[in-house]
């Protein structure tokens, strides 16, 4: 018995990916795949508590619980999908939906927090569940992420040529893979968070579907120099952030600073700070890089694709090309992590992270003994 569950709900907070991933041969068997949505009120709600306002301890305890309850869906449907038991299924490997992280704080006070009910999702399925992976890297002084460097070393490496692979979601993150030398990894800055941020605001819609309004705008060179202003781009890695940090509050207090700007136009000067931070990020860091591979909801926008390839200049892959279809590879990852936990296997990358060294990753949540009804 080899499978295991990944979930990831990632930064985009669109939904919850769930994978079952057989981990029985030499390379990770993806096996079958779901996608939960999150409801737009859900979503709403979870966005709200990415900063800081009034009752947000009753807000996450009850968001919390809510999590639960979709992950158990998640689960339920995966399995009933590809014909597989609970029994089946080794352990679950859950993310959870990160709320906030502040991994630069002083040592003391540096933390990341991810909600989702594990007691709830161990119970209702009858799976082992394996969370809060970042809370022991962040123990021996890493930042907690990015985390899924080791997933992509392990299935996504080559003997032969120096690789980086991309992730975009909410945040973009990088991983360069390199011939010689550790592999390194970190966050670039926003990926698709304050596009579909803006655009919720402007046109109440989740996302800018293939970079459509975007294209229709023209960058503003004086918002997007602002933007790039940021601390954060000019930082060495190892570095993380968040959508607490890349916030629309910070994009509205940038706007005020200037004169007004069509709404179209903000669009794509967010989408060319997306493109020109990661490519900033190649140059600088993985300079020898022959080749990159794209994964994350990133990808499906064309017009951020073809502005990362022009100022890459090289083509670009997605990592279906290396035999993992980019939606799922975070989740898988997730997946791998609980697999390396349960083995006693160091999950994180103290070259990625910068932790004084390499740990076990994850909590365990035994299974719970499923009362008739919650069965799958």
């Amino acid at each position: 018995m080899s499978y295991y569950i990944g979930l990831m709900s990632g930064t985009s907070v669109d939904a919850v990916d769930a994978v079952l991933v057989d981990f029985q041969a030499a390379a990770p068997l993806l096996v079958s795949t779901h996608s939960e949505p999150i409801s737009p009120s859900l979503r709403t709600q979870l966005i709200e508590l990415f900063t800081p306002g009034l009752d947000e301890i009753d807000r996450m305890g009850a968001l919390h619980r809510q999590l639960g309850y979709l992950y158990g869906s998640a689960v339920k449907a995966l399995l009933n999908q590809a014909k597989v038991s609970s029994r089946q299924v080794v352990a679950i490997g859950n993310h959870g939906q990160t709320i906030r992280h502040r991994p630069s704080c002083a040592a003391e006070q540096a933390f990341s927090l991810q909600i989702g009910d594990n007691h709830y999702l161990a119970q209702t399925t009858g799976i082992c569940v394996v969370g809060d992976f970042r809370g022991r890297d962040i123990a021996v002084g890493g930042q907690g992420a990015p985390l899924v460097p080791g997933f992509h070393q392990a299935v996504f490496g080559s003997a032969q040529a120096s690789r980086c692979v991309l992730n975009i979601g909410g945040i973009a993150n990088l991983t360069y893979l390199p011939l010689k030398g550790a592999c390194i990894g970190f966050d670039t800055g926003p990926g698709n968070g304050l596009m579909d941020a803006w655009i919720q605001q402007q046109q109440n819609l989740p996302f800018d579907a293939d970079g459509q309004w975007a294209a229709s705008g023209s960058v503003d060179h004086e918002l997007l120099q602002q933007l790039l202003s940021h601390p954060y781009f000019a930082q060495q890695p190892p570095k993380s952030t968040g959508k607490e940090e890349f916030t629309l509050a910070w994009l509205q207090a940038v706007l005020a600073s200037l004169a007004p700007i069509a709404a179209a136009n903000v669009q794509r000067s967010l989408l060319e700070l997306t493109a020109v931070s990661i490519s900033r990020a190649l140059e600088r860091f993985c300079p020898d890089c022959k080749d990159v591979y794209l994964c994350g909801g990133g990808v499906n926008n064309r017009l951020l694709w073809n502005r990362l390839e022009a100022l890459v200049q090289k083509p670009l892959a997605t990592t279906a090309v290396l035999g993992v279809q980019p939606q799922w590879v975070e989740a898988m990852a997730f997946a791998w992590l609980a697999k390396r936990c349960l083995d006693g296997l160091a999950g994180n990358l103290p070259s990625v992270t910068g932790a004084r060294q390499a740990v076990v990753l994850g909590a365990i949540y035994p299974a719970g003994e499923v009362t008739q009804g919650e069965a799958t």
